[in-house]
């Protein structure tokens, strides 16, 4: 028997999730295609999982520098495995949550890989599990996997993907994590945070390539502080897998011999064919959830959003984010901007944080980009992005009163920090 729907849509990520539950508030009935689980990379080996690590992380290097604080702790250590058993309780919680959230909204949920036959005709169909469900609209939200390349291949034991490395149960003594995105930052911050040697590789002539040049240079900078080894302007030429001589050769020469190898060089979009609505990573934009979520909200509830003014958040301590332009991309002299560093707040040195600036870049007296490198940057960056989002000028910006002490009003002095930005 043939089920119909209003709406079909492959893929159970932030992307269809947000769609059938969007989809659902109007009344439409709806089919969602899952073949794992629901909340896609995100939820289940990305997002979640990762800054659930990273707290711990960040918990424990903070630790070690407790007696700075007044606090006494003694003999500290970690137990990895009980950081990945909390890991996998959150994940667990929300998913369950999600699942309970879709089945009280009316959405259906089938757990099982779908396809779009090639010869659909009239109303579109969907094929899963032997069944054929009908539906009126569909929507795919497939996803992405992780990248990699002709003589860069994952071999999942010694050469790891970012899924792989969330299944460690214990910790290498060494690695060399191949790439400089948001991947490759935030887990060379968490293993060094975990006593791990860690060295970066980047092709990139600094790391962190798609930042503003100056988040670049800082994120170098803090690395050098947390003594994390890295190469720019390199790259792999080639990997050793053999049991006895496990190496990494540098297109520079240099052979580096961790014990394990993270390839972090970004992910591939998983489309499937015959289908004309694909949102979320699969769609081969911007590889971000809730750029993802937007897409979703856009397409069925028709709320337009700005893909220009998407922020930019890597995690860690201090966090880094971005929106809009960097400074890199404008023309000299077509723009102005405004520096602050972070220890000029003093709410940074009560909270024992105060590396970072907020930078804010400005054509004919409204903000087009911002750069920040802060603890609660992600939060940050956002009021800067609903100020760029309504075409706020800066001169209606400077009435607002900002909270003190506060990051936020690193912003506030930030506007005020050059009379003619």
């Amino acid at each position: 028997m043939t089920q119909q729907f209003d709406l079909g849509i492959i893929g159970g990520g932030p992307a269809g999730y947000t769609a059938a539950f969007q989809a659902r508030s109007k009344g439409m009935s709806v089919v969602l295609f899952e073949k794992d689980k629901v909340g896609g990379v995100c939820l289940n080996r990305g997002c979640i999982p990762t800054k659930a690590i990273l707290h711990s992380a960040e918990l424990y290097e903070e630790m070690k520098t407790a007696a700075e604080l007044g606090i006494t702790a003694e003999n500290l250590s970690f137990d990895y495995s009980k950081v990945v058993e909390r890991k996998d309780k959150i994940v667990e919680k929300l998913r369950k949550s999600l699942e309970l959230s879709l089945k009280n909204s009316g959405v259906v949920v089938v757990n099982a890989e779908a396809e779009i036959p090639s010869h659909t005709t009239g109303k579109s169909q969907i094929s899963a599990n032997g069944e054929t469900y009908e539906c009126k609209k569909i929507i795919v939200a497939t996803g992405s996997k992780p990248r990699d390349f002709e003589g860069l291949r994952f071999d999942h034991e010694f050469i790891l993907s970012s899924d792989d490395i969330l299944n460690l149960k214990t910790l290498p003594k060494s690695i060399v994590i191949i790439g400089s995105g948001a991947i490759g930052i935030e887990w060379a911050r968490i293993l060094a945070a975990f006593d791990v040697e860690v060295t970066v590789v980047e092709m990139a002539d600094h790391l962190l390539p798609l930042a503003d040049i100056e988040v670049s240079k800082r994120v170098e900078r803090i690395f050098k502080s947390k003594k994390i080894k890295f190469y720019t302007s390199n790259g792999v030429e080639k990997i050793l897998t053999a049991c006895n001589d496990k190496a990494v050769v540098l297109k520079s020469g240099e052979v580096l011999t961790p014990e394990l190898v993270l390839l972090a060089t970004g992910r591939t979009p998983q489309p499937i064919e015959n289908c004309d609505i694909c949102i979320g990573d699969a769609c081969g934009k911007i590889q971000l959830a809730h750029f993802a979520i937007k897409q979703a909200v856009a397409e069925i509830a028709d709320v337009e959003f700005d893909e220009t003014l998407v922020p930019s958040v890597v995690y860690g301590c201090p966090e880094i984010a971005w929106v809009g332009k960097r400074e890199q991309d404008l023309e000299e002299g077509s723009y102005k901007k405004s520096n602050i560093l972070i220890s000029a707040l003093g709410k940074s040195h009560c909270d024992n944080c105060s590396d970072g600036f907020i930078k804010i870049l400005s054509q004919e007296g409204k903000i087009v980009g911002a750069h920040i490198v802060s603890k609660e940057a992600a939060s940050l960056i956002q009021e800067i992005t609903i100020a760029m989002q309504n075409n706020i000028a800066i001169d209606d910006l400077k009435k607002v009163c900002f909270a003190h002490p506060t990051y936020s009003e690193g912003i506030f002095e930030c506007l005020f920090r050059y009379q003619d930005l």
